[in-house]
């Protein structure tokens, strides 16, 4: 039989300790999320609707949050990784304004032209790059 991994959704925590099924109030040892919420389900899809691949499932607003949805089932093997659609956005920024895609601060005014946060340089250059990706208006 396949050995089965669960592992926080949050963190990347291995569980192996934890028994199952998982209750409502289950958290992970380490970060202390919610392990009986959507985003540790089998049926979570974020690109869903309603982030959910169970179409009878009452639709649960926070997906990080322990909930009481009958239909919930521990995700195995679940690999801690980013968003694919957010890590392809931030890089598509990186490319766009030049910083660094996915560390912290990344994005618009983390390249190598800002200057310190508010500084009139800083805001000016950014402004130049959005005309530029955009196009100026005439």
């Amino acid at each position: 039989m396949a050995e089965r991994n669960l592992l926080c959704w949050s963190c990347g925590a291995a569980l192996s300790g934890i028994p199952l099924p998982l209750g409502r109030r289950e958290q992970c040892p380490r970060c202390n999320a919610s392990l009986h919420a959507c985003r540790q389900c089998f049926h979570f899809d974020p690109v869903a609707n309603k982030a959910c691949r169970e179409p009878v499932a009452d639709e649960v607003t926070d997906k990080e949050g322990g909930n009481f949805c009958d239909y919930f089932q521990p995700h195995f093997g679940l690999e801690r990784a980013a968003d694919s659609e957010a890590e392809r956005a931030r890089a598509r920024l990186a490319q766009a304004f030049g910083g660094a895609a996915g560390g912290a601060g990344a994005g618009v005014g983390a390249g190598p032209a800002s200057g310190p946060r508010g500084s009139t340089a800083s805001a000016d250059e950014a402004k130049r790059r959005l005309e530029e990706l955009f196009g100026k208006k005439r």
